[in-house]
């Protein structure tokens, strides 16, 4: 890639190892996180950008670089730190790597000016690219994970708020709505901040019921909308592609109007009455079927849902519940937990016999 005719300074050893070292970085970092793209999220667009993003660099890894590499001679190969000896998510292994690109992608640009003077351009409009990349797989990666999650817990103020939705985790679950009516601000955000931490230590999402500035604030996964709450698409505007936006309907016209503005998926119900929704009249089962016929997005049926009932909701459509009480008040919440994941995985597992053999 590199043409002696660029060069803005003869090369100097320190020069060609500092570029050596971050071509390297920057192409390990891609290669860890095209391996995610690749086999954790099927995604072959995103693969394949991390692919072309490698052949790039790999164009100005050129042998004048190699050669001046002494490893060592090389003071760096013995530093580390706490933070790089373990990864507790995917989640913070992405994000580690990503600053990892980005970082030697800066130390390209830079140093890549004394080296060849299309070199420190060339870097600039990678790093932006990276930095779309990012963005798209997490966008795509929370999506596809609320795609695959069936159950939602939604909390309610408990003393042991974090015992519960941990003890829920360790039993499967992947999305958990932290809903707080009564609690002050600051409170609302240091217990946002802890279960988006928790979350994500179990590689599931956190999505913060109504506040949108307190789901920027903490780095949720997105933000649960009301009827009376801002507009889905307001809130778009302000969240960006990256975070999921979900919405409460009642009928098939609210319904409508959260498809409308880009809902990515929506609660249907109450289905029963709840003392959650003590003003909220219950929308029933029929309100269940009609979702199951007509929502174009992903959808949880919720109210007044626990392990009595449940069977009732799964015959009438729903293939995604979300609960509140029968999670946040159980003496087991792993095992409640467990059951909920079980028999959806079961009715979704029937439904899939008997299309089967509809077709047979």
């Amino acid at each position: 890639m590199t043409d002696k005719q660029n060069r803005t300074l003869p090369a100097q050893p320190a020069l060609c190892r500092i570029l050596d070292a971050n071509l390297d970085r920057s192409r390990e970092g891609l290669r860890i996180i095209e391996e995610w793209c690749r086999f954790g999220l099927n995604s072959a667009d995103l693969a394949g950008e991390c692919k072309q993003l490698r052949q790039e660099l790999a164009a100005w890894h050129v042998a004048e670089l190699r050669s001046a590499r002494d490893t060592p001679a090389d003071p760096g190969t013995e530093l580390t730190h706490p933070q790089e000896e373990q990864r507790s998510s995917i989640q913070q292994l992405l994000e580690a790597n990503f600053c990892r690109v980005e970082e030697a992608l800066r130390v390209l640009e830079e140093y890549g000016k004394i080296y060849d003077r299309n070199m420190g351009a060339a870097f600039k409009q990678m790093r932006y690219r990276v930095y779309t990349l990012e963005s798209d797989l997490l966008a795509y990666r929370r999506y596809q994970q609320l795609l695959r999650s069936q159950l939602y817990l939604v909390t309610s103020p408990r003393d042991n708020l974090m015992g519960v939705v941990e003890a829920a985790l360790q039993g499967g679950l992947t999305l958990v709505q932290y809903r707080d009516k009564s609690s002050d601000d600051g409170v609302k955000l240091a217990n946002a901040r802890q279960l988006c931490e928790l979350c994500h230590r179990y590689d599931a999402l956190l999505i913060v019921n109504d506040r949108v500035d307190l789901a920027i604030a903490a780095d949720a996964d997105g933000v649960h909308l009301g009827q009376q709450d801002l507009p889905v698409a307001e809130a778009r505007k302000l969240l960006g592609p990256g975070r999921i936006i979900g919405c409460s309907t009642t009928n098939g016209e609210e319904m409508q109007r959260a498809v409308d503005g880009g809902a990515d998926y929506i609660g249907v119900g109450p289905v029963y009455s709840t003392p959650t929704k003590p003003d909220r009249q219950a929308a029933g089962l029929d309100y269940v079927r009609y979702a199951a016929t007509k929502s174009p997005i992903p959808w949880f049926a919720i109210g007044g849902i626990d392990i009595n009932n449940l069977d009732e909701v799964l015959n009438a459509g729903a293939q995604r519940v979300a609960a509140v009480r029968a999670i946040m008040e159980a003496e087991q919440p792993t095992l409640v937990t467990q059951f909920f994941i079980s028999q959806l995985i079961r009715m979704q597992n029937l439904k899939a016999q008997k299309a089967l053999h509809g077709k047979s």
